[in-house]
């Protein structure tokens, strides 16, 4: 791997090199697509529905107040914007590519979930009925009393997928993952108590909520389909950051792990021990401004307990191996 210094690692130094050390996973994104596309040929469970179960599945047939294509556009292109507007202010591929693989694994391993859950369990949506007797003329077996539907295949077998809601668990995965990212570069936990930092981080999460309150107001799901599909999406999605970032709250939180692995094991750190002092000054330096309590009233024990990182100290003890060799 080429030198790191902080700030000199773009797309164009180093984004070929990120990109082949990350290969497997790029593939194993390939793969998950292909995967929830199978998922989404496949025919559902059709479970018993009988005649008084119907009662509570004769809500209106409705459209969509959030369209299925907007999903992919709050759940990936919105965070991506983000990400990428980031980039251009701190020039770091690094954190670049790994928020990107870690929105897309979290994006669509919660998709393969999802759409396997929906397969396996076929639940009817509320509007099942009309799904199922678009005329509303209802045809029950004589013995079981089972419905026999009466309308369109497609129509039918979208009406067995209500449980988890795929728009619930989409935005979270995608919005999720956002609320992540900014908590990490607004450093939101630095233990200032500014309460404006979380009510940006907590944008995401309210746009996320406000889809899945849509699903139940469209009659296309039923509470509990929300709710475990805004459960799960976040679950993968907090996986899937934590995958590639420090927590929050983890004085080096600004930064994906690959960074300060990628100074940690450059040819001696840095080129020459000049480079390495001022590099790591300017580290230093960033890392105490953010993290260091306000001083007032502080006795000079309690100033500076927590201004470095344990990626810092490592530089640290390399740069000094370096001035003695």
């Amino acid at each position: 791997m080429p030198e790191a210094q902080l700030g000199a690692h773009t797309i164009r130094s180093h984004g070929v090199a990120v990109a082949r050390l990350h290969m497997h996973d790029w593939l194993s994104l390939v793969l998950l697509v292909v995967i929830d596309l199978i998922l989404n040929f496949i025919e559902p469970f059709h479970r018993f529905v009988g005649e008084g179960m119907m009662m509570d599945l004769r809500y209106p047939l409705k459209g969509n107040t959030v369209p299925f294509w907007a999903v992919p556009i709050l759940g990936i292109l919105l965070p991506f914007i983000v990400i990428l507007i980031y980039y251009f202010i701190r020039r770091d591929v690094y954190d670049l590519h790994q928020a990107v693989l870690g929105l897309l694994f979290s994006v669509l391993i919660t998709a393969v979930i999802t759409d396997a859950i929906k397969d396996g369990v076929g639940r009817p949506r509320p509007d099942f009925f009309w799904r199922c007797f678009p005329d509303g003329k209802a045809f029950f077996d004589p013995v079981t009393r089972k419905v026999l539907c009466t309308g369109i295949k497609s129509v039918i077998k979208e009406g067995h997928k209500s449980f988890p809601s795929g728009h619930t668990s989409w935005s979270f995965a995608g919005l999720g993952f956002l609320a992540w990212y900014l908590s990490g570069k607004f450093r939101a936990f630095d233990h200032r108590g500014h309460v404006a930092k979380l009510c940006i981080v907590f944008m995401p999460i309210l746009l996320a909520v406000l889809v899945g309150v849509s699903r139940v107001d469209d009659y296309w799901h039923h509470w509990q389909d929300v709710f475990a599909g805004g459960l799960l999406g976040m679950t993968i999605a907090s996986f899937c950051y934590l995958q590639f970032f420090p927590p929050p709250y983890d004085v080096d939180g600004w930064g994906p792990h690959a960074y300060f692995q990628t100074l940690i094991e450059s040819p001696n750190g840095i080129q020459s021990s000049t480079t390495n002092a001022n590099s790591l000054n300017v580290l230093q330096s960033e890392l105490t401004s953010a993290y260091m309590r306000p001083q007032h009233g502080l006795g000079i024990s309690e100033i500076g307990t927590r201004d470095s990182s344990p990626m810092l100290d490592a530089l640290e003890n390399g740069r000094r191996l370096e001035i003695l060799n």
